[in-house]
């Protein structure tokens, strides 16, 4: 009887243990998986170094930093299998945008300086203070004469700003400079034109901003949701800001004759709206590449970079500017050469854009495109020639360039490629 008890207890122990054996398969199964998961779990580590928070506050700002950090900003391959950080030294990189976690929007985000001239600036300001190549570049900044007459300001004003390279700011007005203030986007409280909500962090992000590259700055003053030909800007992070993406008008130049007369068309009308605008400002090209312009999505046509934009204030008499006694500082060599001259504000001709789009744009797009049409290519050939010319009078120039203008808009097709006006074009009389 006991031996029958002990078979039957050891049996109950088989039969248990065997019972256990496939939970506890499923349960080293699972922790397996578990620790594979938590091997291939994407892991999105930016580092301080590569967006340059390393460097802030010498820096554009920190209004995108959550979104790169929830991921909520992806570069393109983190979309694939490959979640590496992309080289550092490049200055723009396709990546994608989300503000719901579902819908991402095809994005840019840049750098407004090369790696090496973000390491060159960063060399200036330290051996401006004579201190070694490396150095608390903030501390130096602050420590500066023009940072000291920042932080005492409540306003910005043209002597604050004086001597910096960018050609926004060769002939400020005080309009202008009380834009750049109210529309900030960089502070938390912006609307006013004092700067008293500004905080000596907010300062010297804006003055760097504005020394190095005033692109992000004329992003905010004139947003495209106005109906401003520039791009939006979603914000930044460090030192570099997020756009929407665009593609390059040098992408279109064996593009389709429709195609062709649309980009040189809308060239010429952005071009136009620079000098004739609700806000009567004059903004002028200081120079024009085939980077500086770029489609949407839908066909439109943005000023995708305008660090070479300056602008001047119409409702200003041209006198307004006074040279201030205002030695060059490490502010004014940040980005450029320290005795690099920009033409007097009085000087600038309303001709002045259109001779550069006429030269070094419109014939990479009109040129030789027409051979079927000889008489047309004809036509647009003397409408170049004229509006190219340097020497001919601001009159001439202006009346090329509107007749140019108009020949192109004649030959523009209502089609449903071009999204940004059709069917819109359907109702428009003579088109």
């Amino acid at each position: 009887m006991c031996v029958q008890s002990l078979v039957n207890l050891w049996s109950c122990a088989i039969l248990i243990l065997i019972s256990l054996e496939p939970l506890s398969l499923r349960l080293k199964t699972r922790a397996k998986a578990s620790a594979n998961v938590t091997k291939l779990k994407p892991v999105y580590n930016f580092g301080r170094n590569f967006l340059g928070l390393d460097k802030c506050n010498a820096c554009i700002g920190t209004s995108l930093c959550r979104k790169f950090f929830k991921e909520e900003i992806r570069f393109e391959n983190w979309l694939s299998a490959g979640l590496k950080l992309p080289p550092s030294h490049k200055t723009t990189y396709f990546a994608n945008y989300t503000a719901d976690t579902e819908n991402w929007k095809p994005v840019i985000i840049s750098r407004l300086q090369s790696k090496f001239q973000d390491e060159l600036s960063d060399w200036k300001i330290c051996t401006s203070a004579s201190k070694k190549a490396t150095c608390s570049i903030e501390n130096v900044l602050r420590n500066t004469q023009r940072f000291q007459k920042w932080l005492a300001a409540d306003r910005l004003t043209a002597d604050l700003v004086q001597n910096l390279p960018s050609p926004l700011l060769r002939c400020p007005s005080q309009r202008l400079l009380d834009r750049i203030v109210r529309r900030y986007a960089e502070v938390r409280d912006s609307g006013s034109v004092l700067m008293r909500q500004f905080t000596d962090r907010d300062k010297l992000r804006l003055l760097y901003t504005l020394s190095v590259n005033t692109h992000p700055i004329v992003l905010q003053l004139f947003p495209g949701i106005e109906g401003w030909p520039f791009l939006r800007y979603f914000g930044s992070c460090g030192r570099v800001i997020v756009t929407p993406w665009t593609n390059p008008i040098r992408e279109f130049y064996n593009s389709s004759l429709e195609v062709i007369v649309d980009i040189a068309y809308q060239l010429l009308q952005i071009t136009h709206s620079m000098k004739n605008n609700d806000l009567n400002y004059f903004f002028y090209y200081t120079s024009v590449h085939d980077n500086m312009f770029g489609t949407f999505e839908d066909g439109r046509l943005y000023i995708t970079d305008t660090s070479t934009i300056g602008i001047i204030d119409k409702q200003e008499d041209k006198g307004f500017v006074h040279e201030i006694n205002w030695k060059r500082d490490v502010f004014s060599c940040l980005a450029s050469n320290c005795e690099m001259e920009l033409t007097p504000c009085g000087k600038i001709s309303e001709a002045q854009n259109f001779i550069k789009v006429c030269k070094d744009l419109l014939p990479n797009l009109l040129t030789d495109k027409f051979r079927s049409s000889p008489a047309l290519q004809k036509q647009i050939n003397t409408f170049l020639k004229l509006c190219s010319d340097e020497l001919l009078s601001t009159n001439v120039t202006l009346q090329a360039a509107d007749q140019l203008m108009e020949l192109l808009k004649s030959h523009q097709s209502c089609d449903p490629h071009f999204e940004y006006r059709y069917p819109e074009c359907k109702y428009i009389k003579g088109y």
